[in-house]
């Protein structure tokens, strides 16, 4: 019974240390995005709305080759894999901070 015991524990801190870990990484990409947010407007605000533009069309290229019918025999090359690369990396870390970065408090 101790042994069960121990180990329900010890699952129970490892989960909460996992928590508290995600939690951190989460605050720590809030602030990284917000302060190059901030960097970039200062330096130039033009190239700012400039370079969230490009960014908008790149991610919006990759979603449009990820949802969209590939042609019959051919899979994603060149910019369509990169794009479709892209997107999936931004919407996995948009995942992540959904769950993660509401508990931040810094918002």
């Amino acid at each position: 019974m101790a042994k069960g015991i121990g180990e329900f524990l010890m699952e129970t801190v490892g989960e909460a240390v996992a928590e508290a870990i995600l939690t951190l990484l989460a605050c720590a990409l809030l602030l990284g995005l917000g302060l190059i947010a901030y960097l970039s407007w200062s330096f130039s605000p033009r190239l700012t709305v400039a370079g969230a533009g490009l960014l908008s069309l790149f991610l919006a290229h990759g979603a449009w080759s990820v949802f969209r019918d590939p042609a019959r025999g051919r899979g994603r090359r060149g910019l369509a894999a990169v794009t479709a690369t892209g997107f999936a990396l931004a919407a996995a870390v948009e995942v992540f901070l959904l769950f993660y970065g509401t508990g931040c408090g810094c918002l």
